[in-house]
């Protein structure tokens, strides 16, 4: 196997019980996987044209081992006449720290952090290489170029479709010391589908991917390692195949993200 290619192995294995485990798991590159944030909500009527571009990300040649695409849906537009369902309280509170640190005066939806960082270039671009300067193509591309600052791997045990066991392990590579460095994990779901019966979007069918439902993190670094166990829960009722989870290291002084990984789940 090339290094510096993401690779994923799938082994079977017995859980307890009747039910048959599956078990995959991901190493990190050697140069630097971007990390993209979607802070969106289904009640903002200008969020769904930024969930299509999420979602279009891998069609548009953006694979796992150049892009980690997260969808964190924050509670904040509840009031307005329609409750997210997939809204959390901790994905409102990460975008008002990144903000405080980027010294924003206000949080907005849908916003696109790349790398830790507010990036408005998302629109242009398309996927043509070349692209404008400020492109999220061309910025992709200088962030790919960047050798690693920290190693992941990731190992996901999907003996049950509603909950994932994930042994993360994490390494810092840079020299100098980041005390303030920290991994974070989310269990994300594809394919995802609401009709809207209330609020900015009423009467509309939303489709979503990568959809973030347990958030966990910061898991700090001692010595510069990391290894540890979590159960992540899914949706009740998760397909298979739909699933995966996601991990990336951070500089939570400066916001500066060091490294991700994505592992989808195993299929059955």
């Amino acid at each position: 196997m090339k290094p510096g290619l993401l690779s994923i192995f799938l082994a079977a294995a017995l859980a307890a019980g009747p039910v048959q485990a599956m078990q995959c798991s991901a190493k990190s590159t050697q140069t630097t996987t971007a990390l993209v944030e979607l802070y969106t909500s289904e009640g903002c009527d200008s969020c769904p044209p930024a969930d299509r571009w999420l979602s279009s990300l891998g069609a548009r040649g953006f694979a796992p081992e150049r892009v980690v695409p997260i969808a964190l849906h924050v509670d904040y537009w509840d009031y307005i006449g329609w409750k997210d369902p997939y809204a959390r309280q901790v994905h409102s509170d990460r975008q008002r720290k990144m903000a405080r640190l980027a010294r924003a005066a206000m949080v907005y939806t849908p916003q696109v952090l790349l790398q830790g960082r507010d990036f408005r270039g998302w629109r242009e671009g398309g996927n043509q290489a070349g692209g404008n300067p400020g492109s999220f193509d061309a910025a992709v591309a200088a962030i790919n170029a960047r050798p690693a600052k920290a190693r992941i791997s990731l190992s996901l045990d999907t003996g049950r479709k509603d909950l994932f066991e994930v042994e993360v392990a994490a390494e810092l590579l840079d020299a100098a010391p980041m005390p303030d460095t920290a991994l974070f994990l989310g269990a994300y779901e594809n394919k995802l589908v609401s009709e809207v019966r209330a609020g900015e979007n009423r009467g509309k069918s939303l489709a979503h991917d990568y959809v973030v439902l347990q958030w966990v993190g910061p898991l700090e670094f001692k010595a510069g390692k990391l290894a540890e166990r979590h159960l992540l829960s899914l949706l009740p009722k998760a397909v298979p195949g739909h699933s995966g989870v996601a991990a990336f290291v951070q500089n939570r002084a400066t916001s500066e993200v060091l490294q991700a990984l994505m592992l989808p789940a195993c299929p059955r």
